[in-house]
């Protein structure tokens, strides 16, 4: 049967990566790239540096793949056709996987898609092979590796623990953020996933923010203090960001006072 390895790759830098997830990359004999257009050539240029750095395989070969563009303009819309839209999204991906394990992998081989962070958090890959696995089109056993998130990323490049002591750490998304605000059971939230700065809508101007973008990266950008102080400031220097290099990778945590 084909095997299929899910490797988390940290969150940006190659120095991330495990030793599990060398020994995976090198277990492969097919190692997926997903190319997400030209303004993100970035992202799948470092996967190939990771693979140049870290795979000895000489058997090893890359396959590169183009990866649908979602229609973003849909998050402004209701939850359902936020939720419709990404369905689609990842019916569609779906079948693009399904062909690469079909025509890619060898019957008893092993291929491997390389994940930025942890596939576990906030990434559909494993959603994605999931609805593959029920199409009964093509049969494979799975293992996770599991890798460096945004979020440990992030608490490691500002000195801090995520949680205070005895307290909850809320990790979530800018959409639930704007629709929710702060959570009430946590005095600690991370936020992912946010295009459009939603620690602006928050009432409470004296919560704390720690902001960080391109994560252990030589680009890495951080920021933190009061959010009545600096909110403004992050969106500038996010945009900023988002104009020289064309796409951002940035999460933030928000700490009510004590």
């Amino acid at each position: 049967m084909r095997k299929l390895l899910v490797i988390g790759i940290g969150a940006g830098n190659p120095d991330h990566m495990t030793v599990q997830a060398i020994s995976g990359l090198n277990q492969a004999d097919v190692l997926f790239i997903p190319d997400k257009g030209e303004k993100k050539n970035d992202l799948a240029e470092l996967r190939r540096q990771i693979c140049d750095r870290f795979v000895t395989n000489p058997k090893s070969r890359r396959v590169e793949f183009d990866v649908p563009v979602r229609d973003l303009p849909v998050e402004d819309g209701p939850a359902p056709s936020y939720r419709s839209t990404v369905d689609d999204w990842h019916e569609a991906i779906a079948a693009i996987y399904e062909g690469l394990i079909r025509d890619e992998i060898a019957g008893d081989g092993c291929g491997a898609f390389l994940i930025w962070g942890d596939p576990s958090l906030y990434d559909s890959a494993l959603r994605i092979l999931e609805r593959v696995r029920l199409r009964g089109n093509v049969a494979f056993e799975l293992e996770v590796i599991p890798g460096i998130t945004a979020v440990q990323a992030l608490a490691a490049s500002h000195k801090m623990a995520l949680n205070r002591i005895g307290d909850s750490v809320l990790i979530t998304t800018g959409r639930r953020l704007t629709e929710e605000g702060m959570p009430d059971n946590a005095g600690s939230a991370v936020v992912l996933l946010d295009g459009k700065c939603a620690f602006n809508t928050l009432d409470d101007k004296d919560v704390v923010i720690h902001w960080g973008a391109y994560l252990g990266t030589p680009d890495e950008i951080l920021i933190s203090g009061r959010l009545g102080d600096i909110g403004a400031e992050i969106e500038q220097a996010r945009e900023e960001a988002r104009r020289q290099k064309g796409w951002i990778m940035d999460t933030y945590l928000l700490r009510k006072p004590e």
